[in-house]
């Protein structure tokens, strides 16, 4: 059984359509990056799994349980929202840490306001699992450091700790490494290829050709809103069936 089904999922803005009836679907431990140039839709398909734009048509569903159908949860109430929210984590491109809180207490945000009245043990469980998630991203050392006082690539890994901390079914990168200069690229690449070796199912939203091919499993292509092509890294990457993928990867096919 998939993880995660997508139908005919649908999204305009006014009287732009920017998602136009896409469909796929991912089996539980899959990497999927998706991949295209700016405005074709690629984030927009992130922020509606993650309803932080509520789509306008299809359907999503998660282990087999259908938790959105937009012919009757277009107009879902702020609680049942937040609730469907929960299957999805989602490391925004520009990190969006709260300034006010440490590394450990990012991580910990979540969890605490999700359990309220767990006890003490509740939320010694919390802080431990945020300790131990911020040291698989290699920031044992920096757990009481705040936002400012960590490096662009650490924040991020501190982000994608805080998304693992509510254990979503699927976890959502869109363009990690965009805000990042190359130096710090690297290290943040290096902790999603980990992630999916150890079969954490993700999609992924990148312009990194290079790690797409490497780290993923599938690559969908899209372009003005629409799949164009979808399949293996190695076919998608040196042989594309399409012409707009072959002219879209030209200019990233020497570098490959």
């Amino acid at each position: 059984m998939a993880i995660l089904e997508v139908n005919n999922l649908k999204k305009n803005f006014g009287a732009t359509d920017v998602i136009k009836d896409i469909s796929f679907s991912m089996n539980e431990g899959e990497t999927l990056s998706i991949i295209g140039s700016s405005g074709s839709g690629k984030t927009t398909i992130l922020r509606c799994l993650n309803f932080l734009e509520i789509p306008d048509g299809g359907t999503i569903s998660v282990k087999g349980n259908m938790i959105f159908d937009a012919a009757k949860d277009k107009k879902a109430s702020d609680r049942e929202i937040k609730k469907k929210r929960l299957h999805f984590g989602l490391v925004f491109q520009s990190f969006n840490l709260f300034p006010q809180y440490t590394a450990l207490g990012n991580v910990m945000l979540a969890p605490k306001l999700l359990s309220e009245e767990g006890g003490d043990s509740k939320k010694n469980e919390i802080k431990e699992r945020a300790l131990m998630l911020l040291d698989k991203m290699g920031l044992s050392d920096r757990v009481d450091n705040y936002p400012h006082q960590l490096s662009g690539g650490q924040q991020q890994r501190v982000a994608i700790a805080r998304a693992l901390a509510m254990c979503p079914d699927v976890l959502c990168f869109d363009e990690p490494t965009s805000a990042l200069d190359p130096e710090l690229t690297g290290e943040v690449l290096k902790v999603i290829k980990e992630l999916a070796q150890q079969n954490t199912t993700m999609i992924i939203v990148t312009h990194e050709m290079a790690f797409a091919r490497d780290v993923s499993d599938r690559v969908i292509f899209m372009d003005k809103g629409v799949i164009v092509e979808q399949g293996h890294p190695s076919q998608i990457m040196n042989d594309p069936r399409e012409e707009r993928t072959k002219k879209f990867l030209a200019g990233y096919t020497k570098r490959l």
